[in-house]
């Protein structure tokens, strides 16, 4: 079979899904209108999503060897064809919120088998280029979700988001049966489902996902709601180590895969890559938006070129990674990303767009430097018969990875917003002979615009103090980018821990 039509085939189905995870958020407004929901409430349009697709990625490569990989498949996109139509067509929030998580469940599965299929279909010294089709995917489809979702809803309407799912999920699914085969060993395999580690992992996968997305609106553990989901979450993930560890015969999720050290450390180095990734891309828009005046799509634009830079750079990585030792690549890479954080610390109430813009294009640069080489020393000495199982734990780390980077730094800039606010009107006092300058040039400034005294007086103080804001934000930010920066330098002795990958012939075909 031709490997590149493969990577075609499995390619289309995990770029829509990875879409999906993104596309809705502009589209919320429009959506609350039109189905009369609350703010509150229309948010588990986006959780529900979130926490299906969370639960559902660890448990994808049991179900593979369970059903067999490519009957899971076909049925992972039919459901998902069918629940986009059906999110579409939803005639209530709960309906909406229904057909959002039977999407999830049926999207989860996609990218940890597609990763799988791509890994056994090309022979190890092409690896490096297939994970580079597999990271454009999974690195482009968060950036055009937000910017396909927003043309859509403008110029048709939000059940559109949805629908243009069905003709490409009909595609992917003829083309998974005209170019999917299933290995040798994944046929008539005979297994006892393990319904407790099912259990305990749903609970455990389920109950942290909507604490990583409601902690920061609840105020995290002040909340009794987020308090409890937090002891349930830790108690039956515990409880479901020691269950697949020690008593389940078939167990959901390998975890003795941990013993192999190359791929733990690399899932620990995916965890915060995606950390430091999902953590920027989602200050930069609230930073362009809040404090610079910049409208949706401008922003957008300013994301846009690090898009590029990445689908630019993974494939040359994917080249390097079989010429040269791969961890000096990933070296590189990571020591790039942290760069262009540390330089996204240095914004300014004054930036222009291009100072802007370029942080993003060096962080885009370096995640094609990062991704491609990790995943390739990640797996290389994983059995092609766990293939599945570690593709499906490597996702559930990555997508954990930019949860916590998204729950971080929200509450950072909060937390921190808020402590230099406290330090910065302490200068505030008719005793400060700055104070007393500004106010009197604001208020000259505003009885030239035609106010009274009085007036031009209040509303001098209120310019000052509503500038005192914007820099205790700004200086958050800042404080934000940075320690993201300092997390990302903080993985590079990790690396010394991976083995080389090994060439070798292709383990299937």
């Amino acid at each position: 079979m031709n490997k590149w039509l493969v990577a075609l085939t499995v390619m289309l189905p995990t770029l829509i899904e990875i879409v999906d995870m993104s596309i809705v958020n502009v589209s919320l407004g429009n959506i609350r209108g039109s189905i009369s929901a609350g703010i509150d409430e229309s948010t588990w349009v986006i959780t529900s999503y979130l926490v299906a697709n969370a639960i559902i990625i660890p448990i994808s490569g049991w179900l593979s060897r369970f059903f067999g990989r490519k009957r899971y498949l076909l049925f992972s996109i039919a459901l998902f064809t069918f629940s986009s139509f059906m999110c579409g067509s939803a005639w209530s929030l709960s309906s909406l919120i229904f057909f959002r998580i039977i999407q999830g469940i049926a999207g989860g599965a996609l990218q940890p088998i597609s990763q799988a299929i791509l890994f056994e279909t090309f022979p190890s010294e092409q690896r490096g280029m297939a994970m580079a089709i597999f990271g454009i995917g999974i690195m482009f489809g968060p950036i055009i979700g937000p910017l396909m979702g927003g043309w859509i809803t403008d110029n048709w309407s939000w059940p559109w988001i949805f629908y243009i799912n069905v003709p490409i999920g009909i595609l992917s699914i003829i083309m998974v049966l005209f170019f999917i085969v299933d290995p040798a060993y994944m046929k008539q395999m005979k297994m006892k489902i393990d319904y407790m580690g099912i259990l305990l992992l749903v609970a455990g996968i389920g109950c942290l996902q909507v604490i990583l997305d409601l902690g920061q609106r609840r105020d995290w553990f002040t909340s009794d709601l987020i308090s409890w989901l937090a002891v349930i979450s830790f108690t039956s993930l515990v409880i479901f180590i020691v269950v697949e560890l020690f008593f389940a015969e078939h167990p959901v999720v390998n975890l003795r895969l941990f013993k192999n050290i190359s791929f733990s450390t690399g899932n620990i180095v995916m965890f915060f890559v995606f950390f430091n990734l999902f953590g920027s891309i989602v200050l930069l828009p609230i930073y362009l938006q809040t404090l610079m005046g910049y409208t949706a799509f401008l922003a957008g634009l300013v994301l846009g070129p690090g898009g590029i830079a990445t689908m630019v750079a993974m494939p040359v990585a994917g080249r390097l990674v079989t010429k040269i030792n791969s961890k000096g690549i990933l070296a590189f890479g990571i020591i790039i990303c942290a760069y262009s954080t540390h330089l996204m610390s240095r914004f300014n109430l004054g930036a222009d767009f291009y100072s802007i813009a370029l942080p993003r294009f060096v962080l885009g640069i370096g995640m094609g430097f990062t991704v491609i080489p990790l995943m390739t020393l990640a797996f290389s000495t994983i059995k092609k018969e766990e293939m599945g199982n570690a593709t499906a734990i490597f996702n559930l780390l990555r997508n954990l990875g930019g949860s916590f980077g998204v729950a971080f730094v929200t509450t950072m800039i909060a937390r921190r917003s808020q402590f230099h606010h406290v330090h910065l009107v302490e200068h505030l006092t008719p005793f400060d002979t700055s104070y007393q300058i500004t106010a009197s040039h604001a208020s000259q400034f505003l009885q030239q615009r035609g106010l009274d005294i009085s007036a031009s007086q209040q509303g001098g103080l209120n310019v000052i103090y509503g500038q005192a804001l914007k820099q205790a934000s700004m200086l958050s930010f800042n404080d934000a980018f940075h320690l993201l920066s300092i997390l990302m330098i903080c993985t590079l002795p990790l690396l010394l821990f991976m083995r080389r990958e090994k060439q070798g012939p292709a383990p299937y075909h």
